[in-house]
């Protein structure tokens, strides 16, 4: 019997309870994408392996044929508090719109202070 890479993946974010928002804009696609990769009987691996990643799921159980367990070996590590890894931005996504409100919202109230 063969495997449907779709609905493996889809039973896999479900049973954790992972957004699939959040999951679409992790891998930088839209949630129509993901819903559209449920539907697949064959996905490709690099897809899987994106998905393992934000999931943090090691996918070389429910695909042998795909991966091995070093494949995502990355997945385990611990990520050290204040260090930034190689090709890893310093401050995630929700970060850098914070910081850009606080900095606009400090222009606003610059301004209405001039203005009165």
């Amino acid at each position: 019997m063969e495997k449907h890479h779709g609905k493996i993946i889809e039973y896999r974010i479900r049973k954790n309870g992972y957004s699939i928002s959040d999951l679409a804009r992790c891998t930088q696609v839209n949630r129509r994408s993901v819903y559209n990769w449920f539907t697949q009987k064959n996905l490709k691996a690099s897809i899987i392996y994106r998905v393992g990643c934000v999931l943090r799921h090691d996918f070389s159980e429910e695909f042998p044929e795909l991966f091995t367990h070093d494949d995502f070996k990355q997945i385990y590590q611990v990520r050290q508090p204040f260090t930034q890894r190689a090709n890893e931005p310093l401050f995630d996504e929700t970060e850098r719109w914070k910081n850009k409100y606080l900095n606009l919202l400090e222009k606003y109230n610059d301004t209405l202070l001039h203005v009165m």
